[in-house]
């Protein structure tokens, strides 16, 4: 992990990586136009983010994926099909798991997973275990079991989202307000809620998106700097909070 100051408070930037709203739209208008502005801006900032990639992202759109490794951004898993985990007989997420972890893994390391909607069936820790996962974001204090701070289960590091995405969707003055300094963050967000994208079936999915979502990120990274806040990606965490916690 780099160096830096241990004490700080820390905020990781994560993106969910997948078709538009998923599973109501197939579209990857996000993919096409959203992820590369979310590039260009991490650029701006110098901010190196974790992006948690489905497996068919490589298979339809691999120049995508290429360009999160290329410009040194962490590449972590989704799964494969966006498929909830915890909807499916065990086999066929055991298989979408490995999958997406076979995958994505001819483009980089993978340490870092997030199951899709949140929700990971306890008994698909010891295959992440096995498979070399060290830090699951598939809880939220927003979710239940409403999890409020990092902890380890098995060997796997379990690190909270803070938020649901849609809150970069606020005005600006309430944003900040949500992001008081002193906790670490872990800040969730998909390439499609920085596009234009309607989903027709779920109108509430996609109210508010647009570039004002990409302001806000860019507006949050320069507040969150000013007030002490070292960003770092996933996996660098789990030695962190090791420390922290004391395992």
């Amino acid at each position: 992990m780099r160096a830096g100051n241990e004490g700080a408070p820390v905020a990781a930037i994560t993106f969910d990586v997948e078709m538009d709203a998923p599973p109501y739209m197939s579209s990857w208008v996000g993919v096409d136009e959203g992820l590369p502005a979310i590039l260009e801006l991490l650029e701006k900032y110098k901010v190196k983010a974790t992006f948690f990639t489905l497996g068919l992202v490589a298979e339809k759109r691999p120049k995508a994926v290429a360009a999160i490794v290329d410009k040194g951004h962490e590449l972590g898993s989704h799964g494969f099909s966006h498929k909830r985990l915890d909807r499916i007989p065990l086999r066929e997420a055991v298989h979408d798991i490995m999958l997406s972890l076979k995958t994505l893994r001819d483009y980089g390391d993978v340490v870092s997973f997030r199951a899709p909607n949140l929700k990971l069936p306890p008994s698909l820790l010891p295959l992440l275990e096995m498979e070399g996962i060290r830090v699951d974001s598939s809880v939220a204090r927003y979710k239940p079991p409403f999890r409020f701070k990092p902890y380890r289960e098995r060997s796997i590091m379990r690190i909270p989202v803070s938020y649901p995405s849609s809150v970069l969707r606020l005005p600006w003055r309430v944003l900040r307000a949500l992001f008081k300094p002193g906790p670490d963050y872990v800040v969730l967000l998909h390439p499609w809620e920085v596009v234009g994208v309607k989903c027709v079936a779920r109108p509430d999915l996609t109210a508010g998106v647009g570039l004002g979502v990409l302001s806000n990120l860019g507006r949050l990274i320069e507040y969150l700097a000013s007030v002490g806040y070292e960003f770092r990606v996933m996996g660098e965490l789990v030695e962190l909070y090791s420390s922290r916690i004391g395992v």
